[in-house]
């Protein structure tokens, strides 16, 4: 053979052999799972698949038209706007739960159904310190009653859900998401215009967005049963995120001596009361708190012949225990009271002439 043939025959196999050898190694390549070294995490190609797994969109549906907007009216002017559920049906009325603050001084109410359906409302029963109301519609036009659940049965962190119309019938049907921030929370409440707050309520926390005209909407756990009715939220410039619901129990414990028309009873103490922070009017009624008394709430006056004047208690006597637990303020003394039934019997704490003594109060029913 020449010397030229050698050399291309040479060539030739040298090309042969890097072709075949490539083609081996992209084979060998494209077929094993390559690891990463540092972390030992096998890395693949394949392609991730979203799913709708956190969808609550079928829990909505359970309760989602058992939800209305609430309209509340005076002399013919809308005055007020919130949200209310369906909770209870018999055969021609249905039962619509919202919040007192939503229809007290209203004269006329409406509610709008989730198919825009308006339909006038007869208020059964209110009452500020529980803030719940019950409003009645006949049953013919209603699309759906809620499930209750139970509010006991959660845990922190657990996923909730709220459906409302904040600012009105323009958002009616908003749902918000988030989960229960807290349980047993004690919030002070001011029941009228002052800054003193008047009573405190024992509420669920959530992070779900609240706003006005939510009030009285329902709060629902993952299942899509209602848990609570939302009354009330933090509002600050450096809060974010702290909404409040009345827990079902309570709210429809309240609800049924509402619906039948009835009022709720509280017992009768019989004083009327400052905070012992206010010093300005304490003044004024020529009161002086000693130096080591710190909480507790100051007599001012105590009616004739009520429980309180029957257990001896006197201008100027500084309440600092109810039943035996401490009170710091009037809105605390209020909650505490409510908490026991007329005719029942508790101890009271006081302190008189820088001494501490007690008494015992039989509590009446108010006829006023």
């Amino acid at each position: 053979m020449k010397k030229n043939n050698i050399y291309v025959v040479l060539v030739v196999t040298i090309l042969v052999s890097l072709i075949c050898g490539s083609l081996s190694t992209y084979i060998v390549l494209k077929n094993i799972t390559v690891t990463d070294t540092e972390n030992n995490i096998p890395k693949t190609s394949t392609s991730i698949k979203l799913t709708e797994t956190n969808s609550i969109a079928e829990s909505v549906s359970k309760v989602y038209d058992s939800v209305v907007v609430v309209e509340g009216f005076s002399k013919g002017q809308m005055i007020s706007t919130g949200t209310g559920f369906i909770y209870k049906q018999d055969k021609t009325k249905s039962y619509i739960m919202t919040n007192h603050h939503v229809v007290s001084d209203c004269d006329e109410v409406k509610i709008i159904l989730s198919d825009s359906t308006e339909i006038d409302a007869n208020i059964k029963g209110s009452e500020a310190y529980s803030d719940i109301a019950v409003l009645e519609v006949e049953s013919e036009k209603v699309l759906q009653v809620a499930t209750i659940g139970k509010s006991d049965k959660l845990k922190v962190g657990d996923t909730l859900f709220a459906v409302g119309s904040p600012e009105g019938a323009d958002y009616a049907g908003t749902v918000t998401k988030g989960i229960l921030s807290g349980k047993d929370r004690l919030v002070a409440v001011a029941l009228t215009n002052s800054t003193t707050s008047d009573y405190y309520m024992k509420v669920l926390q959530t992070d779900a967005a609240i706003n006005p005209g939510n009030s009285g909407g329902p709060i629902c756990n993952i299942n899509g049963e209602v848990i609570g009715i939302t009354n009330m939220k933090l509002v600050d410039a450096t809060v974010e995120g702290m909404g409040f619901a009345i827990p079902i129990e309570d709210a429809l414990y309240y609800a049924a001596i509402l619906e039948k028309g009835e009022n709720i009873e509280r017992p009768f103490f019989g004083i009327s009361m400052l905070d012992i922070t206010d010093s300005y009017y304490l003044w004024q009624n020529s009161i002086t708190i000693p130096e080591k008394v710190t909480e507790g709430v100051v007599v001012i006056e105590a009616s004739k012949n009520s429980p309180a004047d029957k257990a001896g208690l006197k201008k100027g006597d500084i309440i600092i225990k109810l039943a035996d637990e401490d009170i710091s303020s009037l809105a605390e003394f209020r909650y505490e009271l409510y908490k026991h039934k007329v005719g029942e019997k508790v101890s009271v704490t006081y302190i008189r002439n820088n001494k501490e003594r007690k008494t015992e109060v039989t509590l009446e029913k108010n006829n006023d």
